[in-house]
């Protein structure tokens, strides 16, 4: 399996870094620019249920580009580290530390993915007081937490990569 990893890796390199890097860019991206940028701009919205409702709506949008880029991050992943052969070097741990810190990610991403679809349920049977808590702990701890994991993590494939 390695053999075919090393030679998909071989004539499919600049693609597959490629595809890692903009998986990153889109994933980690997306979050900063609903934090910083969006999050507060609906803090101006007085009406809570329009204010609650949007927040869903843009949320929902955003968690849902990111499903793919996630998928080929882990996918792009595994191809380069396999196939660029880390094994065995001094900086083998670091893939390790990056491997973590996507799969700390992927799993806050889920359980903020399914806290916005229970908010969105209760939201549309009309419980906003529930679906607000639901959500509440998504900007200000989930997504700071996975925007700083993946800053380390991008951080850590420039280190990987070499400048």
């Amino acid at each position: 399996m390695k053999e075919v990893i090393t030679n998909i890796f071989g004539h499919y390199s600049t693609i597959i870094v490629f595809l890692h890097i903009l998986s990153a860019v889109v994933w980690v991206g997306g979050m900063i620019a609903i934090r910083v940028a969006v999050h507060p701009s609906l803090q101006i919205i007085d009406d809570p249920k329009l204010k609650l409702g949007k927040t869903l709506q843009i949320v929902g949008k955003l968690f849902k580009l990111v499903i793919p880029f996630i998928v080929i991050l882990i996918i792009t992943a595994t191809l380069m580290a396999v196939g660029l052969g880390f094994k065995g070097t001094d900086l083998y741990w670091l893939i390790h530390v990056k491997e973590a810190i996507w799969t700390i990610m992927t799993i806050n991403f889920i359980y903020m993915f399914r806290q916005r679809s229970r908010a969105q349920k209760l939201f549309d049977s009309g419980d906003l007081s529930r679906a607000k808590k639901c959500v509440s702990k998504l900007p200000n701890l989930l997504l700071p937490i996975n925007i700083i994991l993946g800053i380390g993590a991008i951080f850590a494939g420039v280190v990987l990569r070499g400048i």
